[in-house]
C-alpha cells in the first residue's frame, strides 16, 4: 500500500503543508508525517479525516486506479489482503478501485488480544456495521451494545464510538458515508 505516498503528493498538489492538514484534522504534524513517511498505518477514522481535509475520499487514497461499474471481489482476496492497524484490528476495503462512490465498505477483523478498548473513534458521516462472526461490545456515545452474529448498527459516525472484541475474533462488515466536500483550494 503506498498510502503514505498518495497523502503527501496530494497535499504537495494543493500546496498545504502538514500542519495545516494535521490541524484541520485534529491530530499532530508528527502523526501526519508518521503517516505520510509509512511508519504507521492509521484507523479509518483518522484516514477520513485526512480525506475530507484533502477534499478526497478513502478509496482514493487506498488506491488511484478508477474504475467504474461492477465490482467483483471474491472471498479469497478480502480474507489475503487484509491491513492490519497499530489500533488492534485489520481491515480490507471493498471496491476500492471505484474511487467516486458514494458507500465505503470495509471488512473488519478485531482480535480480543489486539485491541485497544482506549481506541475511541469519531469522524465525519453515518456508519453501518453488521456483524458477520464473533460478538463484541459497541459503545456509541454512551450506550453500550452487545453484537452477535447477525445483529447490526447505524448511527451518526461523528459520536465517539469503541469496541471491545468479547469472543477472541469478530469479523463485522462496516459501511460509511463521506460527506461530499469541495475540494481545498
Amino acid at each position: 500500500m503506498d498510502l503514505g505516498n498518495k497523502i503527501r503528493k496530494l497535499r504537495i498538489e494543493q500546496n498545504r503543508n502538514l500542519a495545516e492538514i494535521a490541524s484541520v484534522c485534529g491530530f499532530s504534524k508528527s502523526l501526519l508525517s508518521k503517516i505520510e513517511n509509512g511508519k504507521t498505518i492509521p484507523p479509518i477514522s483518522t484516514l477520513m479525516k485526512i480525506a475530507e481535509a484533502l477534499g478526497t475520499k478513502v478509496s482514493v487514497l487506498l488506491d488511484d486506479q478508477a474504475k467504474s461499474g461492477t465490482i467483483f471481489t471474491p472471498k479469497e482476496t478480502s480474507q489475503a489482503n487484509l491491513v492490519k492497524t497499530e489500533k488492534g484490528y485489520s481491515f480490507f476495503t471493498f471496491a476500492v478501485e471505484r474511487g467516486e462512490k458514494l458507500m465505503q465498505p470495509f471488512l473488519f477483523v478485531s482480535r480480543k488480544d489486539e485491541n485497544d478498548k482506549r481506541n475511541v473513534f469519531s469522524h465525519n458521516g453515518e456508519e453501518f456495521i453488521y456483524i458477520l462472526e464473533g460478538k463484541m461490545n459497541y459503545k456509541v456515545g454512551n450506550i453500550e451494545y452487545t453484537l452477535s452474529e447477525g445483529d447490526s448498527l447505524y448511527f451518526d459516525s461523528v459520536e465517539k464510538h469503541t469496541l471491545s472484541p468479547i469472543t477472541n475474533e469478530v469479523k463485522y462488515l462496516a459501511v460509511f458515508t463521506q460527506s461530499q466536500q469541495a475540494q481545498p483550494n
